[in-house]
């Protein structure tokens, strides 16, 4: 291949997303040494039957403006710790171990499931419905051809 046509030929990537409804938890604007800060949350996604409900964790990274702008509106709701549903879409997980360093499990390993808030599609505080943005053109469907 020339470099002409490497030059010229579009990126590949391949996306994992989750998309589901769960808890918005834990927000906060990350300072790190080095680096811009940034703003993160937890999710902790609904899974299984509506009678015996579940729970999967994720720690993420609020990515896209649209995702920022509605965090950072239900940020005092959270720090209230009213009830705050979202519908959400994660993308880019991935498991990082760490070692708990207090209460019960202290020094025993651990495991979080990592990714980017995306895009938040709806949102509920104590039951009622908040307007969140909504994207300006709908959101493509990745496929990867074979």
């Amino acid at each position: 291949m020339s470099e002409s046509s490497q030059a010229s030929s579009p990126s590949s990537f391949f996306n994992l997303h989750v998309e589901g409804v769960g808890y918005l938890n834990r927000v906060r604007t990350i300072k790190p040494k080095k680096g811009q800060e940034f703003l993160a949350c937890h999710v902790a996604a609904l899974r299984g039957s509506d009678s015996d409900v579940s729970y999967t964790k994720f720690d993420c990274r609020v990515s896209g403006a649209d995702a920022q702008e509605v965090v950072r509106r239900l940020e005092a709701d959270v720090a209230a710790e009213k009830s705050v549903i979202i519908g959400f879409r994660i993308a880019d997980i991935y498991p990082e171990m760490f070692t708990f360093e207090k209460g019960e499990r202290k020094g025993h390993p651990g495991v979080a499931i990592k990714g980017r808030l995306l895009r938040i599609k709806f949102a509920k505080v104590n039951g009622e419905s908040i307007d969140v943005p909504q994207p300006a053109r709908p959101l493509e469907r990745d496929s990867v051809p074979f």
